[in-house]
């Protein structure tokens, strides 16, 4: 490293530096045979003639979100982001990118990952936007795109795992786009619902309720109006709000111009929330929640149908996915509208007196 250079190495989440990424560096510096000219500590790697140093840092941490000490960090002129598709908000990304600004040297963003969804942010902002293909290596727009697969390091993988690759391939191919070759998924693997299309909402003229998760600043507050066809065994859902940062007046406002004085099923977890929007004319009632699964069942047991404005539900249903293959475990994302439409469909679909979920 130049003389003075600070890198900044940051995962979303890094429990410990010191077991994952601190020996990687170790295993390169006795390779070389830099051990005295290295320092190595916990968070911290040390050129000791250079004073070059690199930082290792978890973007969130068990006291949480820590974006706001890593941008004050001084003297950063590298930032290294690795498995960058775990960072789901862009704003951190922007508030960490725009407190690299050091004078007199070339700044650089470094993001390693794994593609996933084409709803991801980096997906939208580094290739759609740009009308940069997937797979493309080159420069576009001060943009430097470096993709590797096995095939740049062939010659170093034995014929056995070449062989798997090739199994891979031929029994699944979309498997072997995207884990293999590094392709961008349209939906995430192990999706939560695969029984969703497009369609009119309510075709039979149900009567209708809406399904309501609370937000505030990071997460956005959601209103879907549902209804639910037991004969069919079908739920149409449409899209009302999905917005961030709104005040209990504004969002009373925007519930009561959308859908007037429709029932609304809300998390009992806000009672004072709750509150405040049946003072100011909200027609809404909490369901105490039971497990999520149980919930989720539920919803999977029938078909779901959306309007095609509701880009939101779509862009989550593309995204909701379980934690490990065979896991009942969720990713705790894209589930906010999917939240609220849980609740209502647990109040119409179980009886309040079950026990895992009840009407307050």
């Amino acid at each position: 490293m130049a003389e003075g250079i600070r890198v900044l190495f940051t995962r979303y989440t890094m429990v410990s530096a010191h077991l994952s990424i601190i020996p990687e560096f170790l295993e390169k510096i006795q390779l070389l045979g830099y051990e005295n000219v290295f320092s190595v500590n916990k968070a911290e790697v040390v050129n000791l003639k250079n004073k070059s140093d690199i930082l290792f840092r978890g973007i969130k941490t068990s006291a949480g979100n820590q974006t706001a000490s890593l941008k004050s960090l001084q003297g950063i002129s590298c930032w290294v982001l690795d498995e960058a598709e775990e960072l789901i908000d862009e704003d951190i990304f922007d508030t960490i990118d725009l407190s690299i600004r050091e004078k007199n040297i070339q700044n650089r963003i470094v993001l390693i990952l794994n593609p996933v969804t084409k709803e991801h942010w980096i997906y939208n902002r580094f290739f759609q936007d740009k009308g940069v293909e997937a797979g493309f290596n080159g420069v576009k727009d001060n943009v430097c795109y470096i993709h590797s697969t096995y095939l740049d390091n062939k010659e170093n993988l034995s014929s056995s795992f070449l062989e798997r690759i090739k199994a891979i391939k031929h029994r699944n191919f979309k498997k072997y786009q995207h884990k293999i070759m590094g392709g961008w998924l349209d939906k995430a693997e192990g999706v939560v619902f695969d029984n969703w299309s497009i369609g009119e909402f309510n075709p039979d003229g149900l009567q209708t309720s809406c399904g309501m998760d609370f937000g505030f600043s990071v997460d956005p507050d959601s209103l879907t109006e549902v209804a639910i066809d037991k004969r069919k065994m079908k739920i149409y859902l449409k899209e009302h709000i999905y917005k961030n940062g709104l005040k209990s007046h504004d969002l009373a406002k925007l519930i009561l111009d959308k859908v007037s004085n429709t029932l609304i099923i809300a998390d009992s977890a806000e009672p004072r929330l709750i509150a405040d929007l049946k003072h100011l004319g909200v027609n809404i009632k909490p369901v105490k929640k039971g497990t999520i699964e149980s919930g989720i069942t539920r919803m999977q047991d029938y078909e779901l149908i959306i309007t095609p404005e509701s880009t939101n539900i779509a862009k989550e249903l593309n995204n909701y996915a379980y934690q490990d293959k065979g896991s009942k475990l969720y990713i705790d994302n894209y589930n906010h509208a999917i939240d609220g439409i849980r609740y209502n469909v647990i109040y119409h679909l179980d009886n309040p007196n079950a026990g895992k979920y009840y009407v307050q």
